[in-house]
């Protein structure tokens, strides 16, 4: 009975697989799926019968079509053996004897007599395995990162040691195909039926992933707060998703080699948040302070800074208020935007040239000019 059994399978297997098949894409793919098995198409609006093939033989003829935005990995015997990256509609050729087929011209006879003769030794199924996988050329969304707690790195910019939780999301890009097969799917990912996502939570490897990016924060960080080329600015992060993928990208590369030996590389990033530790803030608060105050920023500031406290001493003090705020002015060079030595409080001839140089700017009236003067004179 296990010999009949055996011709039998045999038999039917080489009459089911001597169809052409229509390979394609499978339904129902998420968008972050990134290698996956084609699928023949059996039927199509209730017409075909194409449906009894043996699911790891491709018989010669076959037709299988590449959507945009993906390659194609061909399979014999568990090895790689082609690799598609144009999109379009491809006819499966093999030499393999359990692909031949009536259908392509491969003769009649001797393509049942011979492959019933090698499956009957195999009890009845295929002595060989083909397979043909898409993978996904375009950049993977949602792929997540964040820590728990505060990371630390050096600041080139703040020239210290600065602390933040953060969070975000980056794209990844397949760029070697090959080496990403070999060297970084599964086993079990290289089934009917399995889709690898980078974003599936069950995905070992790409919690893997997920771990490597964390860990490459922090020199990431370095690496952007520490180029010239970046402003040397903390707080552009947010705003440059480019240039910060490219640090997290470098980053990631220098400590596990995510492209030289898995053909992986980030392309984007979002950072949603960055919350400082209280020391980080406070370094922050004061370079605002700095940035406010400097240039022609920060004479505009002090300027109408002055002009208020005179103001003030005019209310409250009247000529001899002006008098200290003029000295005080003085000091931060408010005329010439220098900053001369402060003059001695018994040199009214010092008063006067300081009330002058006020009245010239229009920091003071006439009026208040001449009581100065009147002051300073002992008039």
């Amino acid at each position: 009975m296990g010999l009949i059994q055996a011709v039998k399978g045999a038999v039917g297997g080489v009459l089911a697989d001597q169809w052409k098949d229509f390979y394609t894409v499978p339904a129902g793919l998420p968008s972050t799926a990134a290698l996956f098995a084609a699928v023949p198409q059996g039927t199509n609006a209730g017409r075909g019968s194409n449906t009894s093939g043996s699911s790891n033989i491709i018989s010669n003829g076959s037709k299988i079509v590449v959507p945009e935005g993906y390659g194609l990995l061909l399979f014999q015997d568990g090895a790689i053996t082609a690799f598609v990256a144009e999109p379009g509609g491809y006819e499966w050729r093999s030499d393999d004897l359990n692909s031949q087929s009536i259908f392509a011209g491969d003769g009649l006879v001797s393509t049942f007599i011979k492959q019933s003769w090698e499956r009957f030794k195999f009890g009845g199924q295929p002595g060989s395995q083909q397979a043909a996988y898409f993978v996904s050329l375009k950049e993977l969304p949602d792929n997540r990162f964040g820590t728990q707690s505060e990371i630390y790195w050096d600041d080139g910019f703040l020239n210290t040691q600065v602390g933040a939780v953060t969070r975000g999301s980056y794209t990844l890009k397949i760029v070697d195909p090959i080496l990403f097969v070999k060297n970084f799917v599964p086993a079990s990912y290289l089934q009917p039926g399995q889709v690898f996502d980078f974003t599936d939570l069950d995905n070992a490897a790409a919690s893997q992933l997920f771990n490597e990016v964390v860990g490459s924060l922090a020199p990431a960080f370095s690496l952007y707060t520490n180029d010239p080329s970046k402003g040397n600015r903390i707080t552009k992060l947010q705003q440059d998703s480019l240039g910060f993928a490219q640090s997290l990208s470098a980053a990631v590369e220098q400590g596990y080699q995510w492209k030289s030996d898995r053909g992986l590389a980030i392309v984007k990033t979002a950072i949603v948040s960055i919350e400082y530790d209280a020391n980080t803030r406070e370094l922050l608060k004061t370079v605002q302070r700095a940035d406010a105050l400097s240039g022609s920023r920060g004479n505009s500031n002090l300027q109408a800074s002055v002009a208020q406290g005179i103001q003030s001493a005019g209310e409250n003090g009247g000529a001899a208020g002006l008098v200290g705020v003029g000295m005080a002015s003085g000091m931060f060079g408010v005329g010439g935007m220098q900053q001369p030595t402060a003059p001695a409080a018994d040199d009214p001839v010092a008063k006067l040239k300081k009330a002058k140089e006020m009245l010239d700017l229009g920091l003071i009236t006439q009026s208040d000019y001449d009581a100065l003067k009147a002051k300073a004179l002992g008039l």
